[in-house]
């Protein structure tokens, strides 16, 4: 792939693995196995199996005929809102439970902003019967409390995190601190397209489903695999390199990826990262997050659980960077306008996540038979306190 990465880890400047001495063995195991565990054809066929039978997958790729009257083109939602556990996370979950189980890990870590991640991972610990401890921020616990609910129902631990902003940038930091001090018996499931390598790309290779599909649902729609843009939202980015990863290649597509500008980009209060950031290391990876001049992280903002994260994964800067993707930022009120216009025309209730992306709709102008694809990759049952709050229900 033109735009994947090379043998050192790194998509163009970005990437690698800045790591503690600890986590060396952990990564370098990772680095070395998880290629050859990947390809083998029994874990192939337990993964395409657990994705159908147990997922639900295909998602469907739906024409939403309202959304695409308004918008004079024909918009396609990719429905991850509609997999077991009502978002795309469940596809990585899945893949990487596997990949501890051939690593003979016994116990699981991960960490979670909105929750959506969280429930995914516990419900494979669940599946496979393996201990799961759940990392999340103090304030995203309050305002995802039914995701939490869901977690301990399945059997997790779910640990608060009460340093800084409390939310998803904190939770990752404790989970790395679980693993530097249970470096042996525990798997971190990662969940989104960031971290040391070979995270970003395992993570993406088990969330390019989405625009596998999409290529062949497409051409069964409209006698045309590929797309004129493909929209998704983007935090640590892992929807968006799903939707991505399968028309990277190809130039013709306009990659359109929406960030959280929180209550503006410049209010002190957002989550734009490429809009406010600079290259430097998060999470064991070079990429590009919000930091002071010094380099201390910025706490990021947006009323997106999913989306308050100060970076974006190594690919999405890199893609960046060189100007392959277009990377764009909405507004809280704008997302939540846009979810709302999403429920009274079709029917469906994005997560908040997703809304971002229906909310660059408003700002791009399009011709006839243009064919837009967006990322539906949660949908809003979570968020719904968030809804009524606003919008006063």
């Amino acid at each position: 792939m033109r735009y994947g990465v090379n043998e050192q880890g790194y998509y163009g400047d970005f990437g690698g693995a800045y790591i503690p001495e600890m986590l060396y063995p952990n990564i370098e195991e990772l680095r070395q196995q998880y290629q050859a565990i990947t390809n083998d054809a029994s874990f192939k066929a337990e993964f395409e199996s657990l994705l159908k039978d147990y997922v639900g997958r295909p998602s469907p790729l739906y024409l939403a005929e309202r959304l695409s009257e308004k918008y004079g083109a024909n918009i396609f939602l990719k429905r991850e809102d509609l997999n077991h556990t009502g978002s795309h996370k469940i596809n990585n979950a899945i893949g990487q439970i596997l990949l501890a189980e051939r690593l003979c890990k016994k116990r699981i870590i991960a960490e979670t902003g909105a929750g959506q991640h969280g429930v995914a991972t516990a419900t494979v610990c669940a599946l496979k019967g393996i201990e799961c401890v759940v990392y999340m921020g103090e304030v995203d616990m309050e305002r995802q409390a039914p995701n939490v609910a869901r977690m301990k129902m399945l059997g997790a631990k779910v640990v608060p995190a009460t340093s800084g902003s409390k939310t998803l940038k904190d939770a990752t930091n404790e989970a790395m601190r679980d693993w530097i001090n249970n470096p042996l018996d525990t798997h971190y499931i990662i969940g989104s397209v960031v971290g040391p390598y070979p995270y970003p790309e395992m993570v993406a290779k088990f969330q390019s489903i989405i625009s596998l599909e999409t290529k062949k649902q497409l051409l069964e729609h409209t006698g045309r695999e590929l797309p004129d843009y493909a929209l998704a939202c983007v935090g640590g980015g892992s929807n968006a390199m799903g939707m991505f990863y399968h028309f990277l290649d190809d130039e013709s597509v306009k990659l359109i990826a929406v960030e959280a500008a929180g209550k503006g980009v410049e209010s002190g209060h957002s989550a734009a990262t490429t809009f406010l950031g600079k290259e430097g290391v998060l999470h064991g990876s070079r990429t590009i997050l919000m930091q002071t001049e010094d380099g201390q992280v910025v706490e990021p903002y947006s009323i997106s659980a999913g989306l308050d994260y100060p970076g974006i994964g190594p690919q999405h800067a890199h893609l960046y960077k060189i100007n392959r993707a277009q990377y764009v930022s909405i507004t809280d009120d704008e997302a939540l306008n846009a979810g709302l216009l999403v429920s009274q025309l079709e029917g469906i209730i994005p997560a908040i996540e997703s809304a971002h992306a229906f909310a660059y709709l408003e700002k791009m102008k399009f011709k006839p038979n243009d064919n837009v694809v967006i990322c539906l990759s949660g949908r809003g049952d979570k968020d719904l306190d968030t809804y009524i709050k606003h919008f006063g229900y």
